[in-house]
């Protein structure tokens, strides 16, 4: 399923939400115009470790980032894997890799880094590299 947010298409595996398609593009909608700053979705997380990154990605609250570092510990696996599995991740925006940054700068987003910092800007949160 596709939505646009901030002018960018996003693709999504929408039969990994137990919702419709009307009220997933409702919510993104919502979160974009600032009435919304979590998704109220049933997500079924994938039983493998993008799953685990996912459930990880989903509990880091709006307004705040993490690294892949910080994941990456919290996992017990390599910075690089997290990045890996950030890049996977089939709900982008909805579980929010957009907040899974590096040490100094942003780094990779399957959106953009535009997008990115499009969508950390809007939460609120600190972007790493931009001081």
């Amino acid at each position: 399923m596709q939505f646009r947010i901030f002018g960018c298409d996003r693709e999504i595996d929408a039969s990994l939400i137990d919702a419709d398609a009307e009220t997933i593009r409702d919510q993104v909608r919502e979160y974009e115009d600032g009435d919304r700053r979590t998704f109220d979705l049933e997500v079924e997380y994938p039983d493998d470790f993008t799953g685990a990154v996912m459930r990880a990605m989903a509990r880091i609250p709006a307004g705040e980032t993490r690294t892949y570092g910080d994941l990456a510990s919290e996992l017990e696996t390599a910075p690089i894997a997290v990045g890996q599995a950030c890049g996977r991740n089939p709900l982008p925006v909805i579980v929010p890799c957009h907040r899974v940054v590096g040490r100094d700068s942003l780094t990779g987003y399957g959106g953009g880094l535009e997008l990115k910092r499009r969508l950390l800007e809007h939460e609120g949160a600190s972007i790493p590299g931009s001081e």
